[in-house]
């Protein structure tokens, strides 16, 4: 069992520095090296932290981290959060392969099988040059397995077999082949199906329209091509089927219309590494992702495809590390009636130029300064509106916009044990793609309303985050806070001069701590986050003005949600060299906010909604035992005492409202068996 470590934000600004080990050299003196978690890190996830709870999905791979949420329940609705806001503000990446857009807001835009995954890093909060376009809310980088991973020293070729039984309601079979093609190359293969019937929530209730089938995929082959040269080739294949509702992320009533819905994601990646000396150490991605989603009501398809490629080279001193490069970005999406033409496209791109320095003051205090430019473009290519037979507006909408950010952060060791950390970092986005399924909701009839405004600019954030971290006796703790402004949101839906306009700042602060204690063979962990999320509307933009709007993921679909304090506990057990056991508990505390302020504007409703979100607690146990050399059993338990309730981060319940317009209850007790056969 390893050792819990939280890393990152303690040490630096939103981004994270950390600290290779110490070297020396024949001529110089001992220097600590500034090297790049992850390329920005506060978070960092493994293989074993997912193997031991059986994460199945989104939500159990965070559910350790009290910044971030995963709502939506279970499969294709589940969207992810960062500090309250939606990963829509996050840059996304598997391998380097960035995620993007939205194919329909009612479901999420992240899919990843757990099993494949190797490493996550999250950056909360907007940081590093290098942390790609628009990473205005942070970012999450999914790293994947290779051959190298799997095979034990001694092996050339090897296989897993895994069969997954979850008693709410599901099975999970896949298997592994990898081998070493030459001492330098090896190819993994993988493949995993998931059959999913409706889950139960903790009253024992069937939660409708959660039943899917899911299969997986994935190729990869890597290795050192010649001295000091290194190439990864992967492709993903992700495919999930099953009956949702017209709003997969709302409950669903019993009797309620449920439309076959298929959902496809199709990832290819190229990684490339030369490492000829301390100054030219290349590193070039290239990716094409293409997704869709098909169903609903009307039997819509909408696809999104992607591409895009990263080049950067990383130059060090002794007491300077600089890395700096090129990164561009290209997005089509296209929707229609599945069985019909393209009714509605738009494409978009980034061009980003960039530069992140780290530089050693002193021995003990550490410099972090970067740049970044970005330059976006925006074209509706919208043919014609079948149904009048007419363009939707008198001409076709675009945007090209250019924005610099900057970055600087200090990180100060006080003495071994004791360190602080200052930092301020900006980050920009302009006007994306817009979502796959409404696209059509520009049509108007007659109408000669633009997509966007004229005088629409992009979305820019300013980030300040201080921390301060112990790490001794085997005790680290870390304490950080932030504030962070979102100026000149875009956001669809209220009715003006445009259909998108800059509807005001988003304002994100709170407080992060996070404490980790090893004694022998017993890890305990302790977390805890709190923000505020709210909305500073423009003076107009409601017929009474607000001086502030606590999100929520109804009103502000596509934004982010306000949830309660988060904590987060528990205890990992060494029983001996082959078992181990553990628990975790989470805490969410209840919040009131108000709610409904454009629906009172439209006259959908006469006044404000009081939007309770009661708290909850959940438990987990979990334990796994190495039964031979060659086989692994794992047993973990969810939700363990039937917890009723609806994460905070999915839809609020406003029955008394609207009365379909309530968030899915999430699953009951699910016990978990997983055998894991290695040859």
């Amino acid at each position: 069992m390893k050792k819990r470590v939280f890393i990152g934000a303690v040490c630096t600004f939103a981004s994270a520095l950390s600290y290779a080990d110490t070297q020396t050299t024949e001529d110089t003196t001992t220097v600590e090296k500034i090297t790049v978690v992850g390329a920005a890190t506060n978070l960092s996830i493994t293989a074993e932290d997912i193997e031991q709870y059986q994460a199945s999905d989104l939500a159990d791979i965070f559910k350790h981290a009290p910044s971030v949420s995963v709502g939506g329940s279970v499969g294709v609705a589940q969207k992810i959060y960062v500090r309250g806001l939606e990963d829509s503000f996050l840059n996304v990446t598997v391998d380097g392969a960035q995620q993007t857009s939205t194919l329909f807001h009612h479901i999420g835009r992240v899919t990843i099988d757990p099993d494949l995954l190797q490493q996550i890093d999250v950056q909360a909060g907007a940081g590093e040059a290098t942390s790609g376009p628009g990473a205005i809310g942070g970012s999450i980088r999914f790293k994947t397995k290779d051959a190298q991973d799997l095979l034990q020293p001694d092996q050339r070729f090897g296989g897993r077999i895994k069969a997954n039984y979850f008693s709410n309601d599901a099975t999970r079979y896949s298997g592994s082949l990898y081998g070493k093609l030459s001492d330098t190359w090896g190819v993994l293969g993988y493949f995993s199906t998931i059959d999913r019937d409706n889950m139960e929530d903790g009253d024992g209730n069937e939660i409708f329209g959660t039943a899917a089938e899911q299969d997986m995929l994935f190729i990869k082959t890597s290795g050192d091509i010649a001295e000091n040269h290194f190439l990864s080739l992967s492709v993903e294949q992700r495919d999930e089927k099953g009956e949702f509702s017209a709003r997969p992320n709302w409950v669903v009533l019993e009797g309620a219309a449920l439309y076959p819905s298929e959902a496809q994601r199709d990832t290819y990646v190229a990684n490339y590494r030369f490492d000829h000396s301390a100054m030219v150490q290349l590193e070039a991605t290239a990716y094409q992702t293409e997704s869709s989603f098909r169903g609903g009501r009307f039997d819509w398809l909408a696809d999104i495809d992607s591409f895009g490629f990263d080049l950067r080279n990383t130059s060090e001193t002794s007491q300077h590390k600089f890395v700096y490069g090129v990164d561009y970005r290209s997005d089509e999406v296209t929707s229609g009636p599945a069985e019909g033409a393209v009714e509605n496209a738009e494409e978009g791109s980034v061009l980003g130029v960039y530069a992140q320095g780290y530089s050693d003051l002193t021995a003990d205090l550490l410099l972090s300064y970067g740049v970044r430019y970005d330059d976006y473009d925006f074209q509706q290519n919208i043919l014609v509106d079948e149904y009048y037979g007419e363009p939707v507006t008198d001409e076709a909408s675009s945007l090209n916009d250019s924005e610099v950010s900057f970055n600087i952060g200090l990180a100060y060791h006080v003495n071994e044990d004791w360190t602080l950390g200052l930092g301020y970092a900006q980050a920009a986005r302009g006007k994306q793609i817009g979502d796959g399924f409404t696209i059509d909701g520009y049509l108007y009839d007659g109408s000669d309303i633009p997509v966007v405004a004229d005088d629409l600019v992009p979305e820019t954030v300013e980030n300040i985050e201080a921390s301060i971290e112990y790490n001794a006796n085997n005790l680290n703790a870390k304490l950080s806070v932030y504030d962070s402004s979102l100026d000149d949101v875009i956001f669809e839906g209220y009715e003006g001069n445009s259909v998108f306009n800059n509807i005001g700042t988003l304002e994100s602060s709170g407080i992060e701590f996070d404490v980790a204690y090893h004694w022998q063979d017993l890890d305990f962990y302790l977390g805890f986050a709190h923000a505020d999320t709210e909305l500073k509307p423009n003076d107009g933009l409601y017929n009474v003005d607000y001086s502030s709007i606590a999100i929520n993921g109804y009103e502000f679909v596509g934004l982010g949600n306000s949830r309660g304090n988060t904590w987060v506990a528990g205890v990992d057990y060494e029983l001996n060299a082959a078992a181990s056991i553990g628990f975790n508990i989470t805490k969410v505390d209840s919040i009131d906010i108000n709610t409904l302020h454009q629906a009172v504007d439209l006259a959908w409703t006469d006044s404000l909604y009081r939007l309770n979100k009661p708290s909850y607690t959940t438990v987990d146990v979990y334990g796994e035992w190495q039964a031979t050399d060659h086989v692994l059993v794992n047993l973990a338990v969810t939700n363990l005492f039937n917890e009723q309730y609806i994460d905070h981060s999915s839809v609020g319940d406003y029955s008394e409202v609207f009365a379909t317009v309530v968030g899915p209850h999430e699953a009951g007790r699910d016990i978990r068996l997983s055998v894991t056969y290695d040859f």
